[in-house]
């Protein structure tokens, strides 16, 4: 970001609205600035055309706020864990795996509920269905990879051997392969389902935002590289307390947050991403339980074979709740 970008961007950012006021998050910056800074001021996070990412993207400026000099972002096509980057949103199930397979990786807070749908052909009219079917994906170990494999594991297919699995290099490759109907069921994510039903292409088998019991879950988790949590508390609690001031936005002036993902061209479609905005509950990381969500895909995952370490175990090991613990006291509604 130019200087002068910056400077225009940190005007914008700082102006009025109705549900979250100027005063009160410069007050809240304030405060934040007045503690001992954080111990790296670079910070590497994911690029990824999911806008239900919003608040990643919203962060950068509350990064900066929060004493960090450098906020870069690492693209990501086909929806798996990017290897280069210290901090940011991952999808639940997939973090879930990644904790059994990879010590490299720490969950530290839950971000929201929904924003992702199984969008089925014909030949498929509920979850009981997949068994058999063809499900495109971007990738082996990728976020919807691991997500149907939990699906299909609570109602009782073996995502191993029961589930024929379309394999593209990006998740706009497995899309289109689901649009040309090569496969049958397809992971999609906002805007993805919009777009979908526009066209009048497939229909919802899940709704992880209304069906339960996913919708008692997150679907994103907030998770930091351990060396980088370890080594850099104080950056870590600041990176967690920009990204969750980030979701306040959200779920608080969700036409803030669209106009911003418009200006910065994220999603031009600025009604499109005011419509799912309103719909997400952001406000879920102060009530939703983190570790309840990783006990569930955990449990799922486990007993298909999916992975090796028990549940109790997993959340044991890959999990700090300190951060986001004391970031509730002090970001109070």
């Amino acid at each position: 970001m130019t200087t002068t970008n910056f400077s225009r961007y940190r005007r914008h950012f700082l102006q009025g609205s109705a549900a979250l006021t100027a005063a009160s998050l410069l007050c809240k910056t304030e405060n934040a600035v007045a503690g001992p800074p954080p111990e790296i001021t670079t910070i590497r996070l994911e690029n990824f055309p999911a806008i239900c990412m919003a608040p990643q993207y919203l962060a950068e400026e509350l990064l900066y706020a929060e004493g960090f000099t450098k906020v870069e972002y690492r693209e990501n096509l086909a929806n798996v864990i990017v290897t280069d980057i210290d901090f940011g949103m991952l999808g639940a199930a997939m973090l879930t795996a990644e904790l059994d397979a990879n010590s490299q990786w720490m969950c530290v807070a839950g971000s929201h509920v929904g924003c992702q749908e199984l969008i089925a052909n014909d030949r498929v009219r509920s979850l009981s269905d997949l068994r058999g079917k063809v499900v495109a994906i971007s990738g082996t170990g990728s976020a919807e990879h691991i997500f149907i494999s939990s699906v299909a594991a609570y109602v009782g297919i073996n995502p191993k051997t029961e589930i024929n699995w379309l394999v593209s290099n990006s998740s706009a490759g497995a899309l289109q392969m689901f649009m040309d109907g090569k496969a049958d069921v397809y992971y999609a994510f906002a805007p993805q389902p919009q777009l979908l039903r526009a066209r009048k292409i497939g229909h919802v088998i899940l709704n992880t935002t209304e069906d339960k019991p996913w919708s008692q879950y997150f679907c994103c988790l907030i998770a930091a590289r351990r060396d980088f949590a370890h080594r850099y508390p104080v950056a870590t609690k600041r990176a967690l307390r920009a990204l969750l001031k980030a979701t306040d936005i959200c779920a608080q002036d969700p036409k803030r947050a669209a106009r911003f993902m418009a200006e910065k061209g994220h999603e031009p479609r600025y009604e499109l991403s005011l419509e799912i905005y309103k719909s997400l509950p952001f406000s879920s990381w102060r009530e939703m339980s983190p570790e309840d969500t990783i006990r569930f895909h955990a449990l799922r995952l486990h007993e298909v074979g999916m992975i090796k370490t028990s549940p109790n175990k997993l959340i044991a090991q890959g999990t700090d709740w300190r951060f986001l613990n004391e970031l509730k006291r002090e970001l109070k509604a």
